[in-house]
């Protein structure tokens, strides 16, 4: 990735933002996504992955208020990424795992639906924040097809923009109270 897609989505501090790839793996994050995404960025063993995380994780089923929606987009994403590199080493990797772990994505993907989705609105049940509605735009990054930002929005005065405000101050509250608690070198 290139630093200055770094540097752009650190650079929407009100947005929650990150770069993706075309197996769903976040790739950078800026606080405000990772706040958003705090149940998938919540094990340090693994790397972030909105695909595993959704189909996995136990968390997923109350954290995405529409789940089923967002596991049939997730295998569609992973189908098209299949096609354009059906011998991407990682991809096969993860594509196992999903399969010998969730019944679900192996019916999604036995379905054999190609969707990609761009845009839209997502509805999420924060642990923090409770329930918002967020708009999202996923763009292809230029020279990269393999590499997105996903942003996420919430409309001026909405329930959705006071969260993210709420979200934005406890991100900072908690990064602050996990650097006081690191050891000093």
């Amino acid at each position: 990735m290139r630093p200055s897609v770094r540097r752009i989505i650190e650079g929407m501090p009100d947005l929650p933002a990150f770069v993706t790839n075309d197996r769903l793996d976040a790739l950078a994050a800026n606080p405000l996504g990772r706040a958003l995404f705090a149940p998938m960025f919540a094990d340090p063993t693994r790397s972030p992955n909105t695909a595993r995380f959704a189909f996995l994780d136990p968390a997923s089923r109350r954290f995405y208020v529409d789940r089923e929606r967002v596991t049939r987009d997730a295998v569609g994403v992973l189908r098209v990424a299949a096609g354009k590199n059906p011998h991407d080493p990682e991809l096969i990797r993860l594509r196992g795992e999903l399969s010998t772990r969730s019944e679900e994505f192996r019916s999604f993907w036995g379905a054999r639906d190609v969707h990609v989705f761009r845009q839209g609105v997502k509805r999420f049940r924060h642990p923090v924040v409770g329930e918002l509605e967020l708009d999202h735009e996923s763009m292809l990054l230029p020279g990269d097809d393999r590499l997105s930002v996903v942003v996420y929005g919430a409309a001026p005065g909405s329930a959705a923009t006071d969260a993210l405000t709420l979200l934005a101050s406890w991100s900072a509250t908690a990064g602050r109270e996990k650097r006081l608690d690191a050891p000093s070198g």
